[in-house]
């Protein structure tokens, strides 16, 4: 069944309102609500189902400017319910405003289920998931017809803006949820755009990491290029990159899943950690840049030999840190030449698929079922019971949420004591977000410790210093409260140094790892009241292996960026968020795995 899109009537301010126009009777649907507001796009509006598309009016014809989101359609329209539709915004063609920086020529702005708008969370999660941008936010909270008012936009690149309820609505109530402002004279052509040659708006550097997301071929140099000042790629990646593209698309992976997989066929040779950190500080942000980064560490390990005894809780402990599906897809095309690493490859994900953990989340029930059994439990509490259900499902000792629960009945009093795990280079600002954290019973700085023996950068007696931090530690612990380790701890041995005492007092273990680019790094060393040898510095550049999500002693990760902040996290039992707020020491936000 196609419906049209309903007209938007115009809120009472808007200027660019004519006589035929639909004006807002009164704002009362909008009044006292959360509402969300975003920028009105200059373009077709245009409806995609899993069968079809059409413009506005139902019987649309044949139009140049069509041409491309029917192709569009043609790749994600598998990925629409039956009975849903997609409304957005065919941007192809340049109407009265031109448009030079897309991320995409259809930008989605609505997703229907029947005669039901769906809430604005849920469509961009929706929406993303095909590989479909949303317009910009411009503004949101509870509806304020002040702040609205006071609004300013560029009228000569922006169109309007566009107000919505963030609940989900009927149809019924459309011309209560929805009101637009449009500019004054916002056609400013005096030939219709339908009548007049077609001129293609322009795309973005981002366009070519959504029209991945939604399932087009991959270029490889192009990708690289919006990545930033990489390198182009060689030849001999474009094979991997193609193949890993068509096994995704064979797995139905789409949007942020097929993009990470792809880019990680880009960079399988590249360094891991810079890769991580230098992804995070460009267009895809931390929560993609870590996966890429952690697909790019991780695939090299299905290739070899492992045994069959431990392959369960090593894959479950993969399934933390990476899409599986995308991970063997990576593994399989990266081995191509190679045919015992393909053999390899191939065994362990036969073994994932019959354990079930092939699919986009295979521990998603498990999760989603202990955290609806562990509703109002401490968050601290909460996550360490996520992590020894997670444990106990990889040997195999569970299988379900009720089991889960039974399982972990002796964490959930949170009597245990919490160690914060500091990771990152000198100059990552490890230091400045720790001392940040509130509720903080020890903290212990190897630097610190050095600097009380007479010199911070006396490094010749570095064995006693961290013989006497984990002494600290040791006693830190045993008397319970969150300690803070500050050190690079930027390998795994390291690391367990610390992790081993946290072991023997059976402390909730948050790595904090911190990713930042080695270009600000060096900027940031410069200027630093104790900056440390650019040999040094290069150094721990060189060896610096920042954990996985699930990797030995760590129960939890935050993964904090180059502006002092958690970004992404992994781990914990809460609702799934992009971009996370710094944790207080008592609580930690976000999950992934």
């Amino acid at each position: 069944m196609r419906t049209h899109y309903p007209r938007t009537p115009h809120l009472p301010w808007s200027p660019g309102a004519a006589a035929d126009d639909v004006r807002a009777l009164g704002l009362a649907g909008l009044a006292g609500r959360e509402v969300v507001v975003t920028e009105k796009l200059d373009g077709e509006n245009t409806t995609l189902y899993a069968d079809g598309l059409h413009a506005r009016s139902l019987d649309s014809g044949h139009h140049p400017s069509r041409a491309w989101v029917k192709g569009l359609q043609s790749r994600i329209g598998a990925g629409i319910p039956a009975g849903w539709r997609v409304c957005g915004e065919n941007l192809y063609a340049r109407h009265s405003l031109p448009y030079e920086d897309l991320d995409s020529w259809f930008y989605g702005f609505s997703v229907w289920d029947g005669e039901h708008c769906l809430d604005w969370d849920r469509t961009v999660s929706f929406l993303h998931g095909l590989g479909v941008p949303t317009p910009r936010v411009l503004w949101r909270g509870a509806f304020d017809e002040r702040a609205l008012r006071r609004l300013r936009l560029d009228t000569t690149r922006q169109e309007g803006y566009v107000v919505r309820t963030v609940a989900g609505f009927e149809r019924a109530d459309f011309g209560r949820c929805v009101a637009k402002w449009v500019r004054g004279g916002h056609v400013q052509t005096d030939t219709h755009w339908m009548y007049a040659q077609v001129v293609p708006n322009g795309l973005g550097p981002q366009a070519a990491l959504w029209a991945v997301r939604s399932g087009s071929e991959p270029d490889a140099a192009q990708l690289t290029a919006a990545l930033g000042a990489d390198p182009a790629p060689g030849a001999a990646v474009e094979p991997v990159v193609a193949e890993v593209a068509g096994r995704l698309d064979a797995s139905g992976r789409t949007g942020e899943a097929r993009l990470a997989g792809v880019l990680a066929a880009v960079l399988h040779r590249a360094p891991r950690a810079r890769t991580g950190a230098r992804l995070a500080a460009g267009p895809l942000g931390m929560p993609t840049a870590r996966r890429v980064a952690d697909l790019v560490g991780i695939y090299p390990r299905l290739q070899r030999p492992f045994p069959d005894a431990g392959r369960r809780a090593g894959l479950v402990r993969m399934a933390v840190a990476a899409d599986l599906g995308v991970l063997h897809a990576l593994a399989g095309a990266a081995a191509a030449g190679d045919a015992g690493a393909r053999e390899c490859v191939e065994w362990s994900a036969l073994y994932a698929e019959e354990a079930g953990l092939l699919g986009p989340d295979p521990l998603g029930p498990l999760r989603a079922g202990l955290r609806e059994a562990l509703a109002g439990l401490d968050a601290d509490a909460a996550d360490r019971c996520w992590a020894q259900a997670r444990e106990a499902f990889g040997r195999g000792g569970i299988s379900t949420a009720e089991e889960a629960v039974a399982a972990t009945w002796r964490w959930r009093d949170g009597g245990f004591p919490q160690l914060v795990q500091l990771c990152g280079p000198s100059g990552s600002g490890k230091s400045t977000y720790a001392r940040s954290l509130p509720g903080v019973s020890a903290y212990i700085s190897l630097d610190d410790l050095r600097t009380a023996r007479g010199s911070r950068a006396d490094q010749r007696a570095n064995a006693d210093v961290l013989r006497e931090g984990l002494d600290r530690l040791d006693a830190a612990l045993a008397a319970g409260g969150t300690v803070v380790w500050d050190a690079t701890s930027l390998t795994e041995q390291q690391r367990g140094l610390a992790g081993a005492v946290a072991q023997r007092h059976d402390a909730l273990v948050t790595q904090a790892v911190v990713l930042v680019e080695e270009a600000e790094l060096v900027r940031r060393n410069a200027v630093r009241p104790h900056p440390v040898p650019a040999q040094v510095l290069a150094a721990q550049l060189h060896r610096f292996s920042p954990p996985y999500p699930g990797q030995g002693p760590a129960h939890r990760t935050w993964y904090v960026g180059a502006g002092g902040t958690v970004e992404d996290t992994a781990g914990t039992l809460g609702a799934a968020t992009a971009a996370a707020p710094a944790p207080t020491a008592t609580a930690a936000v976000g999950e992934d795995g």
